[in-house]
């Protein structure tokens, strides 16, 4: 899939359960979008690192600075919104 194709079938939803389905594969059980995966121990911080390198390549967004801090990546509707932000911001540059 291009950038370009991404960038126009990109909603909260499609990142939302695009995010729900490799969680499950990588943690073997259900994950809800408000989950906190830290506090369940379904996620360490070095898987979320795992989590902002799959962020960057998926969705062709850079983490960096102040999004780079465990809230960002504290549940699966903090990370769709965080991508959905530097996409947006990324597009306005």
């Amino acid at each position: 899939m291009t950038a370009e194709s991404i960038a126009s079938t990109l909603t909260a939803e499609s990142i939302k359960d695009e995010l729900l389905a490799f969680l499950g594969e990588r943690v073997k059980t259900t994950v809800e979008p408000d989950q906190d995966l830290f506090a369940s121990g379904l996620v360490s911080s070095l898987f979320a690192m795992q989590l902002v390198v799959h962020l960057e390549e998926k969705y062709d967004i850079a983490i960096v600075g102040p999004d780079l801090k465990l809230d960002s990546f504290r549940t699966v509707e903090t990370m769709t919104s965080l991508v959905l932000r530097l996409r947006e911001s990324d597009g306005d540059a």
